[in-house]
């Protein structure tokens, strides 16, 4: 391994260092002097590097590493709280109030095998944890819904935990202060929505979500039980209630059906539970308040802050181990009101919204008595977010009526989705301070035109009804799809921008006395908008102290989200030190003062519009270029395993492949991933380097005096620091037939210089040449750029630029292997010609399954049967050698090539 290091090391300076060493790895396979056994130990080796480092990341990204413990932090910023409140009045008023809260999604980011994120954690949590020899980081298959659920649910009980040392902290405090004080801590709340989000998916069922919101309450009556197990005596009218009330909630549970359809006298037996039991297992987490104040009343001192603490963790979250959030998208909910209400005309067009504005208020107007909800009508009701919508109601109704369910609408584009949604909440019985409706604006347009869309509702009188009642407006950012088609930058000062002209609204319409939820829905990845370097900063990044300002003196009270999604998002909670780490980052950002400097880059508006949108220009230009899905879906898919159960966009019927000519046609983490895999962090770094040689001597004052634009910037030195043009440039020369006429006509031999020929051919066919090497020209250009006018320093690795050339290599040894599959008869379906096409796209576990067909192993002979006649020839007349020679090599090599993909996401931290 030493010796391809220092080969990389040395080739640093050559024209081209990956194409150089990737040159040299394959011919020394090609002439046997390296094994690809030994690849394979060099793969891992760099991988279990990558890891190690990853792990240091983790733990200092939360800072487990500094001097103060997460517990003396908690302690501290405990402390803070209660000194800054005059009276006892003025902290409950404070403490009953959210200020943040960690939302737990299951993004497909489930990458590595459960066991792989287990010592993730335990090395940032122990640096002396050992890693052992694995033959593999890859997961065997992709998680369940199931599985899922249970990583999410062991991530929220660790924050719990955590945030019970917080709440106990303050209480402590607050106690010294005022001993006869007893507020309920609310600052800090954890959500989810795993098993609630049917955004693009429809293998979630009504009934799988009413299982997963009974486990939730069941978790949360199981932990109050534990906690107070060495408070109170078993016969004491709190744990008495609770003990009856878990006993009806695991009776509904069990009777709640599974699978995927199910008749109607099993629906009928549920709700019958559901529906009898409802009483007993509590509707509302109210009803144990005046049995808390008998506790207290008896309770000894010792006992009194974690009686106190059990209380302000079962009262900040209901009835359930966390708040939920569903989420839809906004097509669904125009269907259904399409259907009920006959409203034909299309909301997104321009020149038809006033119409369907109109009448989505007279709607409203006339709705007076709510239509009763049972399951008989959940079971045949056809519209998505009609089914949706009474699962919520059946929720409220018979499972917990007190905690609001947040309904996020996915590319919300008009004020009349947001009334619509209202329309159908109160149509189906739903009350106004129960659903929480939240628009999310993740596209461009929707970032660009979110105020008018804000405009639109406010205008009506429902909606502003609706917000009174409610008390809070609550908004959804998202950082994927934006970054991904606008930039990672550009998205982010759009979000800003949408911030600050919502303040302008909320002061046009007299609604300041409202809340404001502000919900970054933002990956772990710097492709999907979380800071490289530290949560604090993460945190910082979303919510500037200039914004925060601003809300502050319109006398807003603001209330942040931050989403922790998929496997990469619960590792901040993968054991009980990083967990409190993790709150004690959250709880600080609560109370960390505002900066009384002004930063510089708001004092350079003309600067900061021009560069943003310079940027937001090129990357959407870039999206439209053909090259650019070309180079996503050439064999980019190929490179990444299935990481969640959600479905992907991209299907194929394993013998064809469809040719992605958009990038709107992958979902935004494959995307993302897919440019990780490829060594160039295109949705980060694409305009940057136009945008500074705009303004140079402004961009470089700004980059060193504006803490605004410099954790703006941290992006683009995390991505140039695992980017490299050689390595963009590498796929591109795959790619090309001439890269493969040029190596036929230096081949040593006819055989050697007939393979290249044939791929030189196939690629022909493939016609990625036509539009890649311009696509690469136009980046290459704007990194140039960047490099003319900013002096960073990070350059991506000796050991990552081996792991790119060493996945080169082996790309042209599957391609090689596949030009010595023998001719064989044109199947219904498939011929010599299409098997070397999805090899080219390397789509080798499908090529290879069709192969196995094509060309069995063994003839299957039975020998140990009497046929009853003297015995004919018994030769296994199957395919052995080439599969030997041919199949099982291609298998190797592509297990190795996706190995080196998990090598890469370690060394970038995250999945997408």
């Amino acid at each position: 391994m030493q010796a391809l290091l220092d080969r990389a090391a040395q080739e640093r300076h050559a024209a081209d260092p990956i194409e150089a060493l990737s040159s040299q790895i394959e011919d020394e396979l090609i002439d046997g002097s390296l094994s690809i056994g030994r690849l394979e130990d060099v793969v891992r080796v760099l991988r279990d590097a990558n890891l190690h480092d990853r792990a240091a990341r983790l733990r200092n990204y939360v800072g487990l590493g500094h001097d103060m413990t997460p517990e003396a932090r908690l302690e501290e910023t405990a402390r803070r709280i209660v000194e800054s409140c005059d009276t006892p009045e003025a902290l409950a008023e404070r403490l009953g109030r959210p200020g943040f809260a960690a939302v737990f999604t299951a993004h497909p980011t489930f990458a590595l095998d459960d066991t792989v994120y287990r010592h993730i954690v335990e090395m940032a949590t122990d640096p002396s944890h050992p890693l052992p020899a694995l033959e593999t980081h890859r997961r065997a298959a992709p998680p369940t819904l199931a599985d899922e659920q249970a990583l999410a649910l062991t991530a929220i009980l660790r924050g719990r935990d955590a945030l019970d040392l917080f709440n106990a902290a303050v209480l402590r405090h607050a106690c010294q202060r005022w001993p006869d004080t007893a507020p309920v801590v609310r600052s800090l709340i954890l959500a989810t929505w795993v098993g609630f989000d049917t955004d693009g998916r429809s293998d979630i069922h009504w009934w799988d979500t009413l299982r997963i919101r009974l486990a939730l309450k069941r978790t949360q009556l199981e932990r109050l039980r534990t906690q107070l197990e060495s408070l109170l005596p078993c016969c004491s009218r709190l744990v008495s209630r609770i003990d009856v009330a878990l006993g009806a909630v695991r009776e509904q549970e069990r009777a709640c059906p599974t699978g995927a359809r199910h008749d109607a006298a099993s629906i009928a037996a549920f709700a019958g539970a559901l529906v009898s039991r409802r009483e007993a297992a509590l509707v509302s987490g109210a009803t144990l308040d005046p049995l808390f104040d008998e506790a207290l009343a008896e309770i000894d001192a010792e006992g009194r802050i974690p009686l106190l603490t059990a209380r302000s963790g079962f009262l900040a979250h209901g009835l359930g181990a966390a708040h939920i959030h569903t989420r839809l998208n906004a097509t669904q909910i125009y269907n259904v009101v399409r259907h009920r209400l006959d409203i034909q005309d299309d909301p997104t067009i321009p020149s038809r919204r006033r119409l369907v504005l109109a009448q989505i208020n007279e709607a409203l107007d006339a709705l007076k008595a709510p239509l009763p909800v049972d399951f008989g009508a959940l079971m045949v009701e056809q519209s998505s977010a009609g089914r949706l919508m009474m699962t919520m109601a059946q929720i409220l109704k018979h499972i917990d009526a007190d905690t609001p369910i947040r309904f996020l609408i996915a590319e919300t584009e008009s004020g009349y989705t947001l009334l619509a949604t209202l329309w159908l909440a109160r149509m189906l019985g739903i009350r106004d301070e129960q659903i929480q409706i939240s628009p999310l604006f993740e596209t461009q347009s929707a970032l660009e035109r979110g105020e008018v869309i804000l405009e639109e509702a406010f205008r009506s009188p429902h909606w502003r009804d609706y917000l009174r009642r409610n008390g809070r407006l609550c908004l959804q950012f998202g950082y994927s799809d934006s970054g991904r088609y606008i930039g990672q930058l550009a998205a982010t000062n759009l979000v800003e921008r949408l911030r600050l002209r919502t303040l302008q609204l909320m002061q046009k319409h007299d609604l300041q006395d409202l809340e404001l939820v502000l919900f970054d829905t933002h990956g772990e990845s710097i492709g999907r908008g979380a800071h490289p370097f530290s949560l604090s900063d993460r945190l910082s990044y979303f919510s500037p102290d200039h914004t925060r300002g601003l809300f502050a003196r319109a006398g807003i009270h603001l209330r942040e989200e931050a989403a922790f999604q998929g496997g990469d998002g619960y590792t901040l909670f993968g054991t009980a030190p990083l967990a409190t780490a993790t709150i004690a980052s959250l709880a600080d950002h609560l109370v960390r003062p505002l900066s009384t400097t002004r930063d510089p880059i708001y004092d350079e508006p003309d600067f900061s519009a021009d560069f943003f949108s310079t940027i937001a220009l090129d990357m959407s230009s870039l999206v439209e270029d053909p090259g650019y899905a070309g180079l996503l879906g050439a064999f980019g898919p190929a490179l990444i395993d299935k990481s969640g159960s959600r479905p992907s966009a991209r299907q194929g019927d394993g013998i064809s492949v469809t040719r992605i000519t958009h990038p709107s046609q992958l979902r935004a983490i494959p995307n993302n991933a897919i440019l990780e895999q490829l060594g160039w962090w295109t949705n980060v770094l694409q305009g940057v380097g136009t945008a500074a040689a705009r303004h140079p001597e402004t961009f470089e004052k700004l980059a060193r005096s504006s803490r605004r634009f410099g954790l703006a910037l941290d992006f683009a030195r995390q991505a140039a620091a695992h980017s490299d043009i050689g390595a963009l440039r590498g796929i591109v020369r795959l790619l090309d037939p001439g890269t493969w006429l040029d190596r036929a006509a230096a081949a040593r031999n006819e055989e050697l210089r007939t393979q290249h020929l044939k791929l030189a051919q196939g690629l022909e066919g493939l016609e990625f040449w036509r539009s890649l090497p311009a696509m690469f020209r136009r980046i290459q250009a704007d990194h140039i750029a960047l490099e003319s006018s900013w002096s960073h320093t990070l350059k991506m690795s000796a050991q990552e630029r081996t792991l790119h050339a060493i996945r080169h290599a082996l790309i042209g040894q599957i391609w090689l292997l596949a030009t010595r599959i023998p001719y064989f008869s044109p199947r219904n379906d498939i011929n010599r010609e299409t098997l070397m096409r999805l090899v080219l796209q390397l789509e080798i576990p499908a090529v290879l399954r069709r192969l196995a067909e094509i060309f069995p192993q063994s003839a299957g002979i039975v020998t140990d049967l009497d046929f009853h006649e003297p015995s004919g020839p018994r030769d296994d007349q199957g395919f052995t050698r080439e599969h030997e020679e041919i199949f099982k090599p291609m298998a190797r090599l592509f297990a190795l090539l996706r190995e080196i993909s998990v090598a890469i996401m370690h060394a970038n931290g995250s999945f997408g």
